[in-house]
């Protein structure tokens, strides 16, 4: 079941970047996030789009109180987006609000380069970031966001329109989630 909604989300990750929706969507908001999320999971989950209401946790570590959550994303949508690390704080915040049941990762990761486009006239070519270092300097960033800065800085590029380097980045975030379109053939 998890395989077939992340095969589709993929699907939808894909037309989102084919179709130009992308280009409809606000960059570095809080709506902007909720409307990728819905994009890559309307009609897989109800909930696709929605703020969560209820906590969530992963590995032991708790994520944002809902009793606080909108208050937060209202914060977060505030941060200034001028510099690299500027936008990477953003993305560390937003990941510690964690504001969906599932599928927060791959949808923060589009909205991460989408700020980092729109600022910097960049984005991560993700498919040259090691998925273990990734995860690690992810779960660190709440202490030090220098280990995420330092790995994601190392993989910048100014190709934001190769199509091959935007597609390769959306597979590597899928696999980062345990998913790899060679599942679809067990």
């Amino acid at each position: 079941m998890q395989n077939n909604i992340d095969k589709k989300s993929l699907e939808n990750a894909y037309r989102l970047f084919e179709s130009g929706d992308i280009n409809h969507i606000k960059t570095g908001t809080t709506k902007g996030l909720q409307q990728l999320h819905k994009y890559l999971f309307d009609g897989l989950y109800d909930f696709a789009g929605k703020i969560r209401a209820q906590n969530i946790s992963k590995g032991g570590f708790r994520f944002a109180t809902v009793l606080y959550l909108n208050e937060i994303l209202a914060k977060i949508e505030l941060m200034p987006e001028n510099t690299f690390e500027e936008i990477i704080a953003k993305y560390v915040e937003m990941n510690i609000a964690h504001p969906f049941m599932e599928g927060n990762g791959r949808t923060m990761r589009i909205w991460l380069d989408m700020i980092l486009k729109a600022s910097l006239k960049k984005l991560v070519n993700w498919q040259f970031v090691d998925k273990t270092l990734y995860l690690q300097a992810v779960e660190r960033s709440p202490v030090n966001d220098l280990e995420l800065r330092t790995l994601l800085f190392a993989h910048l590029t100014d190709e934001v329109d190769n199509r091959e380097i935007i597609f390769k980045g959306i597979e590597q975030s899928y696999y980062y989630e345990g998913y790899t379109k060679e599942d679809d053939d067990l």
